[in-house]
């Protein structure tokens, strides 16, 4: 078995027009909210064996914070040029390449493409219109090797955002 965290950034900044895209930060908001859905799964005993991240600033943040709730040290988060600012391939193609030794991956990405490819994977009556930012939506692939996923059954263990936990959770 294969799972898969899709994981949207936290809440970034739009106040700097003259800033690429590719170089805006996270809001204070989306930092707090990114640390309520990490503690969410570190109490669901979630443990990835990877993290993979998109190199644009907002998302390697974003899975920085997500590393230090697991332990992950920082220097083991790869990024992907690629998954900037991607498309629903780049990350099946990342996917694929992994060693089948990882049984977990953590993949900090980006909208519209986590939103197409989380509802590749939904049935038609359960597709979602967006996933939020800081939102983790895991798939579990009945696999065990990385170049397989695609052919294999798969299901959606979970969707959760931050307005889905409840204090306390």
């Amino acid at each position: 078995m294969k799972l898969v965290y899709f994981i949207r950034h936290a809440k970034s900044s739009w106040e700097n027009p003259e800033l690429p895209d590719h170089r805006r930060d996270l809001l204070d908001v989306g930092i707090k909210r990114t640390r309520k859905v990490a503690k969410w799964m570190i109490n669901k005993k979630i443990a990835p064996d990877l993290i993979i991240s998109s190199p644009a600033t907002r998302a390697f943040k974003t899975a920085r914070i997500i590393a230090q709730f697991f332990d992950y040290p920082e220097k083991k988060i790869v990024t992907v040029p690629t998954l900037y600012p991607g498309s629903a391939q780049h990350i099946m193609d990342t996917l694929y390449a992994l060693p089948n030794a990882v049984e977990q991956v953590m993949v900090v990405a980006h909208n519209p493409v986590l939103t197409e490819l989380v509802n590749s994977f939904l049935e038609n009556n359960k597709k979602i219109f967006n996933l939020p930012t800081s939102a983790v939506a895991a798939v579990r692939f009945d696999t065990d090797e990385w170049e397989k996923i695609e052919l294999a059954d798969n299901h959606v263990n979970f969707i959760i955002s931050p307005k889905n936990i409840k204090s306390g959770s």
